[in-house]
């Protein structure tokens, strides 16, 4: 009953298939991974934000401030 050549056919793709399917989780799951750590690392304030600072510090005046802040669209 259980040793018929019928039934084991379809387990003959399954296993294989699912090895596949495993593998290339695999890839995608590091391939996001790196993603995020290299996006994360490589960015660094907005430009809003490097104006804020220089207005703050004093290097530029408030007028020039208003100005450039205006052509951000902030």
């Amino acid at each position: 009953m259980w040793w018929s050549d019928d039934w084991m056919m379809p387990m003959m793709f399954f296993g294989p298939a699912l090895m596949i399917l495993f593998v290339i989780g695999c890839f995608a799951a590091l391939f996001y991974v790196v993603r995020g750590a290299i996006g994360a690392r490589s960015r660094g304030p907005d430009a809003l934000e490097i104006l804020k600072q220089r207005y703050a510090r004093g290097e530029i005046a408030q007028a020039e401030y208003e100005e450039r802040r205006r052509l951000l669209g902030a």
